[in-house]
């Protein structure tokens, strides 16, 4: 049976679900005054149902649910609440934060006034599910949306900020020249400020904090469903696929303060986790306040409902999946093989879809990188932190940056795997920008009203020598230098990699570390600033990657010897070409490595040349009888070096990619 609003010949059927409250009724809205309030009919399964006659696609409307009110036995039912329909398509205007809408029982009133309405939707002809252009070892580029175009010079003012905005040609064409597999949308469902923010005089600006799974918020996507699919059509024209990011963890009804928007009115129970022995104790996983209960029969069909929504209705290529953990959680905490997450996996509609996940929470074992099922991808901090704490110059950290290049096979090939699921960053929405790594020694959140105290206390960054801005051009350049090695050795590593909008150009967030809050020139990226050396360098970058199967395979590499035809190998050699020692390992002082990948199938060979120090350094490459190294990294193009003959002077503080080519 389908939940939700269903557009019919004769009327619109609404049906919605509660194990535990003993009345429903629809409202009917013309513009904000409630025209109707039909009571919904209760099926044994716990569905409530109501056929309005006469009813037409575009009909705004909510639930209200009654029954036992006691909040410290985790019972919130209220019909003074409006309730948003979980499966609604479309609402008619973006949540805003009242504190009306947490009041108790008999105390604040009709929330209909507050509340956006549900709009009824005759969906268009379902858009052909195309198999996903992404495929592992791509580049993802992750985009807040509104952050993204609100200052773009050449999109139409009137479109800055949308879903719709991405589809411009100047937007295309920048993703186009770096290389762009497919887009991450950070999350584009319906969201509410948390309740401390309006005080401080800020808004939400990355959107985790939902209330509803389907229906797209109307500051960023206007036309609703129709505008996602259209745009996700014209990054596919262009060879771009799109992955939605997902919040399926918390709710922006938050802790028992918190508002009733929708499914704690319908069934706080049921919807949520509470504490074992006390109903009235909302379990907090995922730092917000509430947990969903995802392994409940019903949560389940929600989200997966909500996944095949946007396959069918919108053609993405998958998902990405916040605080995953979550998904997999069970009374016994987290569980690979949890129901919801087999579930998933077993969807005729989901099963070829790109699934990623954030495999951690705050909840017991809520740190499970390496553990998701073989269909997922995972973000990998492991290889964030060792990328940075490499270039910061922590000592000893050379045998982890090998690790993390060679694709992370102690976190992902624990099971036996051969092939990585990893996806590798340098820096995500969630921490410092890229240029900012490079630029602040601590964190600068002070804009965010908390006194500094939010965000992650250890960025591994540095500073060059100054905090934050500078005119000294000689840190300036130390700055584009470290940010140039940080993005080549993303470039170069195995698997999956992932860059946050702006960072191709020096994105800045003044320090700031947990920019959530900030729907401002601190979070909108300035493209009449950009860095357009450390942008072309960048596409550059990309453009060796994708030129060379050996950088984007997927495949572990093994050491020499080990691999065979279906295996490929890699070398670890010190700067006089002979294979790394022991001792060389594990000098804490050394900086230096090259990797030489040996290509399969006969493919060319490829050498990462890494200098970590900050004096230049002599390299000696040997090639293999009648062939030669040739420079092929954006930064010295064309040099080339004959057999055993020649020296590269390698820069300080960077990465030099030579390719092998007959001689």
């Amino acid at each position: 049976m389908n939940l939700g609003a269903t557009v019919t010949s004769s009327g619109i059927h609404f049906s919605a679900w509660s194990g535990t409250a003993s009345r429903m009724w629809v409202s009917l809205f013309e513009g904000d005054v409630e025209s109707a309030r039909p009571e919904m009919a209760r099926g044994g399964d716990g569905v409530f149902e109501a056929s309005v006659p006469g009813l037409a696609a575009g009909a705004r409307y909510g639930f209200r649910a009654d029954g036992d009110y006691d909040p410290a036995r985790g019972k919130w039912f209220d019909p003074d609440k409006l309730l948003i329909d979980p499966y609604a398509i479309e609402i008619d205007r973006a949540f805003v934060y009242d504190a009306r809408l947490a009041a108790r029982r008999g105390e604040g009133g009709d929330t209909a006034p507050l509340m956006p309405k549900a709009v009824a939707v005759a969906l268009p002809p379902r858009v052909d599910a195309a198999p996903p252009l992404f495929r592992p070892g791509g580049l993802i580029y992750e985009v807040s949306v509104r952050a993204f175009t609100k200052l773009h010079p050449d999109v139409p003012e009137r479109q800055r900020g949308t879903v719709a905005a991405l589809a411009h040609p100047a937007v295309i064409a920048h993703l186009t020249k770096l290389g762009v597999s497919a887009v991450e949308l950070m999350p584009v469902t319906a969201w509410i400020d948390e309740r401390h923010l309006p005080p401080l005089g800020l808004r939400n600006a990355w959107g985790y904090n939902p209330v509803s799974f389907m229906a797209l918020d109307p500051r960023l996507a206007p036309g609703g469903i129709a505008e996602l699919r259209d745009t996700l059509a014209a990054l596919r024209a262009a060879g771009i696929g799109t992955i939605l990011d997902l919040v399926f963890n918390h709710t922006g009804e938050s802790d028992a303060l918190g508002p009733t928007l929708s499914l704690r009115g319908l069934d706080n129970h049921a919807y949520y986790r509470h504490a074992p022995g006390d109903p009235g104790l909302l379990v907090n996983d995922t730092g917000c306040g509430n947990t969903v209960a995802c392994d409940h029969p019903r949560v389940r069909e929600l989200i997966l409902a909500s996944l095949r929504h946007f396959v069918l209705n919108a053609g993405v290529d998958g998902f990405r999946f916040d605080l995953a953990p979550i998904l997999g959680r069970t009374g016994d905490g987290f569980d690979p093989q949890a129901e919801t997450l087999r579930a998933i996996a077993a969807d005729p509609v989901l099963a070829d879809r790109v699934m990623i996940a954030e495999p951690w929470d705050i909840g017991p074992g809520g740190y499970q990188l390496g553990r998701f099922p073989k269909t997922f991808l995972e973000w990998n901090d492991a290889a964030r932190d060792d990328f940075r704490r490499f270039w910061r110059g922590d000592p000893g950290t050379v045998g982890a940056l090998a690790t993390r290049l060679a694709g992370s096979s102690d976190i992902f090939g624990r099971d036996g795997s051969l092939r990585t699921r990893t996806i590798n960053f340098i820096a995500a929405h969630d921490g410092m920008t890229l240029a900012d790594i490079t630029a602040y020694g601590h964190k600068h959140n002070h804009a965010n009203g908390e006194h500094n105290r939010d965000g992650h206390d250890e960025n591994l960054s540095w500073n060059n020598g100054v905090e934050g801005e500078t005119d000294d051009e000689d840190i300036r350049n130390a700055r584009r230098r470290d940010a140039m090695a940080l993005l080549a050795t993303l470039f170069a590593s195995r698997g999956t990699i992932l860059l946050a909008a702006g960072d191709e150009f020096g994105r800045s967030q003044k320090g700031n570390n947990n920019a959530y809050a900030q729907d401002n020139a601190i979070a909108w990226l300035d493209w009449a600033e950009r860095d357009m050396e450390l942008e072309t360098y960048t596409a550059a970058l990309s453009a060796v990657r994708l030129g060379f199967p050996a950088l984007h395979a997927t495949e572990f590499l093994v050491g020499a010897g080990e691999g065979d035809a279906a295996r490929p190998t890699a070398d670890w050699l010190s700067t006089d070409w002979t294979p790394l020692d022991e001792a060389r390992w594990n000098d804490p002082r050394n900086r230096r490595l090259a990797m030489v990948i040996d290509g399969q199938n006969h493919a060319r060979r490829i050498a990462v040349l890494v200098n970590g120090d900050r004096r230049a350094v002599a390299f000696h490459p040997r090639a293999r009888p009648g062939h030669g190294w040739r420079v092929v990294s954006p930064a010295r193009p064309g040099q080339e070096l004959r057999g055993g003959e020649g020296a590269l002077q390698v820069p300080g503080r960077s990465v030099v990619f030579l390719a092998e080519q007959p001689a």
